[in-house]
């Protein structure tokens, strides 16, 4: 299982490509015949970009709930709907498709995310407006019951 962790400072380029790090190319090539899919975050201005592998899993979950809940099929509709193929080429880049990159702003700077099964990404702009709240709520505000156990 692929692990993706830390934070990248990485450029878009004017045909809308960014370069995946190349710590994590071999990986998701092996993984994933170099197959990604990125939907966009339901609840924050950034992308999820996933290996296509560990997409299936969620997007196999996602299917399997009822669409008669209105809330359900809002998510399915969402995330399934908004969820693309890409391949990475011989330099390790993508091509994000220009409605994906209108959800999440992005233009030339930007931020790749891990989050263990997945990346964030992130425009440096909206990235450096969310962090400070993100971690002036995580300072101020009472932790929930599942990480109220969490020691780090």
């Amino acid at each position: 299982m692929l692990f993706f962790r830390g934070i990248n400072a990485i450029n878009m380029d004017t045909k809308g490509r960014i370069a995946i790090p190349k710590r994590y190319r071999e990986s998701i090539a092996e993984a994933s015949e170099k197959q990604l899919v990125i939907t966009i975050d339901l609840h924050s201005p950034c992308l999820l970009v996933y290996t296509l592998d560990e997409w299936e899993v969620i997007e196999r979950k996602l299917m399997s709930l009822p669409n008669t809940d209105p809330q359900t099929r809002n998510y399915q509709r969402l995330l399934l709907g908004h969820a693309t193929e890409v391949e990475m080429d011989v330099q390790g880049r993508v091509l994000i498709p220009p409605m994906l990159r209108e959800h999440a702003k992005l233009e030339k700077a930007a931020v790749l995310l891990g989050q263990g099964n997945k990346f964030e990404l992130w425009s440096q702009e909206e990235w450096d407006t969310s962090r400070p709240e993100m971690l002036d709520e995580a300072a101020t505000t009472q932790p929930s019951e599942a990480l109220a156990s969490l020691s780090i």
